[in-house]
């Protein structure tokens, strides 16, 4: 069990143009008989679980490699470590973890792109931003490198266990496809090849498989729908969207 008491919190600040950069007190509300207060009665394989931030918006924490930091967007804390311009997404830490990676659109413009408006049908879309390219940072948040500089979306990067290879979504073929890389960005493979939405990676402990989200549009209908809104850069979650496991040897 991870001694939560011990854990550092590292943020990335996703939503930066939105909020100030003025330190907000955060202060834990556990208390150690409520743990499983947090579990609904049909999560039978969950327990001990914890709430570790409270208000705002908070979202994908990833554990460091030695367990003792957590990295997550956040628009309320104050602990930043990218640099309050654009919109970030997905961080994740390097080995050895004094650094972190996250997708970027600060080179295409400080500010934060546009959010797409509600739609009258009520289906939630999200933004495939095409300004989005991964960076390394320190955990001061001076961006030290990058692994990508392409036109168009790269984003939702992983490290694998090994800390040797890194997955990642990208629309550089046209499509939202799965691609790999070594830890310094060289090595480039597409690992999928197929129409539709690849997304939210990650590795198995053992680096021989990926797990991810995908879109499988197979009708004409569902192929043209998916086509427009990708034009649009845009992704819609619909019920075609499923886990699916993939061999990476």
């Amino acid at each position: 069990m991870k001694n939560l008491s011990l854990m550092i919190f590292i943020i990335i600040l996703a939503w930066s143009c939105q909020t100030g950069n003025q330190p907000v007190k955060e202060t834990s509300k556990v208390a150690s008989g409520l743990a499983d207060t947090l579990r609904y009665p049909q999560e039978a394989h969950l327990a001990n679980m914890h709430q570790l931030t409270f208000g705002g918006d908070n979202a994908e924490a990833y554990f460091s490699f030695n367990s003792k930091m957590i990295a997550f967007q956040s628009n309320k804390l104050p602990q930043r470590i990218s640099n309050g311009m654009g919109r970030t997404t997905c961080s994740y830490f390097m080995p050895g973890d004094s650094t972190i990676l996250f997708a970027s659109t600060h080179t295409g413009s400080q500010s934060c792109p546009l959010v797409p408006p509600a739609r009258d049908d009520h289906k939630y879309v999200w933004p495939i931003y095409s300004d989005y390219d991964i960076y390394i940072a320190d955990l001061k948040g001076n961006i030290i490198d990058f692994l990508t500089n392409n036109p168009g979306y790269d984003a939702e990067a992983k490290v694998s266990p090994k800390g040797d290879r890194i997955v990642f979504t990208s629309l550089r073929s046209g499509n939202l496809e799965l691609y790999t890389m070594n830890i310094d960005g060289s090595d480039v493979r597409q690992v999928t090849d197929e129409p539709g939405y690849d997304g939210g990676a990650f590795f198995s402990q053992d680096v021989s498989m990926l797990v991810f989200r995908a879109s499988r549009p197979k009708t004409e209908e569902e192929v043209k729908i998916y086509k427009e809104l990708l034009a649009q850069g845009l992704v819609m979650a619909a019920c075609m969207l499923r886990t699916y496991l993939l061999r990476t040897g």
